[in-house]
């Protein structure tokens, strides 16, 4: 009984020495005997102990640090930019086959990828387009990592560190811009006052009454407040109607008066005085107005 039980324990401990177990993130490429056998999934599987190995790749997605790299853009401006990405195992069989550490291997074709790609590229791209950079990063990596079975989820550029010169530069910059705003909206004001004040003008040119109804309004504005003696200029248009027109018969010259002596020619006619006709304006201290 005794020659049978050491077998029948040896046995049973070889069988559940090769039970392995797999997480549902997990995938395991087996080797029997050094040759590809497949690859398992998750759960509980059976891996021959001394013939079989196996070696377990995780398939969640991976947030790898690239570090700063110094950068010199097209435009020859040096520059420090650090990135992240974010990539997965697509094929377990190709990332255990095909490259010997492919989270290394992933990280250096990053930083090399990071530097040649922004080489190519200007500064003020690299600061207002980071969505066409990090998609121009991702399909190059993507393609490089397509043999290893590893797919590129996305690159993104965390942060891009520029000298102090050239930080006070593109500071000048944005204070030149904004400044160069303000003084193209305050000549667009002027523009629009002036149009506005020309059409106006012209309105109250073809209604002469506006004019007069205008000044009145300006008199009550001014007897409004408590001001001292306001001498207020008179439009031309308001004092037509207060000069006389010349008599016909004093303005008309009389045949063969020319002929007479100097002394025997009638005196002249004295114009007529229009300064008791011409309004005068006093406003005087508080709310009462002469005219």
């Amino acid at each position: 009984m005794e020659m049978f039980l050491v077998p029948l324990v040896a046995l049973a401990g070889y069988v559940l020495g090769s039970l392995r177990g797999l997480n549902q993130y997990e995938r395991g490429v087996v080797f029997t005997l050094g040759k590809y056998a497949g690859t398992r999934g998750p759960g509980l599987t059976v891996i021959p102990l001394i013939f079989s190995r196996m070696k377990t790749v995780s398939l969640r997605i991976v947030a790898m640090d690239i570090p700063a790299q110094d950068v010199i853009t097209r435009d020859n401006i040096s520059v420090k930019v650090n990135a992240v990405l974010y990539f997965r195992v697509a094929d377990p069989s190709l990332a255990v086959l095909e490259i010997q550490d492919y989270l290394y291997a992933t990280g250096q074709l990053a930083q090399t990828t990071l530097l040649s790609v922004l080489g190519q590229v200007e500064l003020d791209e690299l600061l207002a387009d980071r969505r066409k950079v990090n998609d121009l990063l991702k399909a190059i990596i993507d393609e490089r990592t397509d043999f290893w079975g590893i797919e590129i989820s996305a690159v993104e550029i965390k942060d891009v560190l520029l000298p102090d010169t050239m930080r006070r530069a593109i500071a000048r910059q944005a204070e030149a811009e904004r400044e160069r705003r303000a003084k193209v909206i305050s000549a667009q004001g002027e523009l629009q006052a002036s149009e506005t004040l020309a059409q106006a003008a012209r309105m109250l040119q073809s209604q002469p009454a506006a004019i007069q109804l205008r000044y009145l309004q300006t008199v009550t504005e001014i007897a409004a407040e408590n001001n001292s003696t306001t001498i207020f200029p008179l439009p031309i248009e308001m004092l037509k109607p207060f000069f006389r027109q010349p008599d016909d018969s004093i303005a008309a010259p009389t045949p063969g008066l020319s002929a007479l002596p100097p002394a025997s020619r009638p005196s002249a006619i004295p114009a007529p005085d229009i300064t008791d006709a011409l309004p005068q304006i006093r406003l005087e201290k508080g709310d009462k107005t002469e005219i």
